[in-house]
């Protein structure tokens, strides 16, 4: 059987989507660059400082659910909006309406582009269920099946817990652990059992507050001392490095 690279007592993985399972943390980025920047660009006018598609992506909006995203990069640049209401129009000018209008363009590029998954992703997913561990995606994402879908990897999940999930049963989203715990007791497993991959670093602070049995760290942007100090037990660039380990 092929080595893992988990503790002996894990039984259960949880896996983040964007940038763990597929690249879509990409699409996501671009998607609230431009939703931020036409933004601020009509609030400001020409001189407007942009969106940050690495560093205010990854402090305030990466892994985060959407309203909070918008709240959190408003917040870093001292603007207040109306919170509106969840089925606010995308050219609304609230934290609802602007994170709508993000999901509009991140749509659209996914069907633009459609999604792939990372190839070692699979393969490491394959090995993990082959050990015959169970699996579970945990996302922030209300898209969260449809880029399951389109990167034709559904059916390797047993559970799924996503944006939806988390407003359907009051989940706090990352950097709490909620919606990991979930995902695990939907399992059958206690959180010391469950592994959590994530490359955020509020899915980091979320696998330390939760007390899981192993955290890793997805390094796809040259962040690992910042995985690491945010709660990873280890950090790797690509889940395939995990084949043949142990622990």
């Amino acid at each position: 059987m092929t080595k893992i690279g988990l503790p002996r007592g894990v039984r259960v993985c949880l896996f983040d989507l964007d940038g763990v399972l597929t690249p879509t943390a990409l699409i996501h980025a671009a998607a609230w660059k431009e939703m931020f920047d036409g933004f601020l660009r009509q609030r400001d006018g020409g001189d407007f400082r942009p969106f940050d598609a690495t560093a205010d992506y990854d402090t305030y909006v990466d892994g985060r659910p959407r309203a909070e995203g918008v709240r959190s990069f408003l917040d870093s640049r001292g603007i207040e909006l109306p919170e509106g209401d969840d089925d606010d129009p995308p050219d609304r000018a609230t934290v609802h309406g602007l994170g709508n209008r993000k999901n509009v363009l991140v749509l659209r590029k996914i069907r633009e582009v459609g999604v792939r998954p990372y190839p070692g992703s699979v393969r490491y997913v394959e090995a993990v269920r082959s050990a015959g561990l169970r699996t579970a995606v945990v996302s922030s994402s209300a898209n969260c099946r449809d880029v399951l879908v389109s990167a034709g990897i559904e059916h390797l999940m047993d559970v799924r817990v996503d944006g939806n999930t988390a407003i359907e049963l009051g989940l706090r989203g990352k950097p709490k652990p909620d919606t990991f715990l979930e995902a695990a007791r939907r399992l059958g497993a206690e959180a010391d059992e469950a592994a959590v991959f994530e490359d955020a670093l509020v899915g980091m602070d979320a696998g330390r507050e939760g007390r899981f049995g192993y955290v890793v760290g997805v390094d796809r942007v040259g962040q690992a001392e910042e995985l690491r100090r945010h709660g990873a037990d280890t950090v790797v660039t690509d889940l395939a490095e995990l084949l043949g380990r142990t622990v």
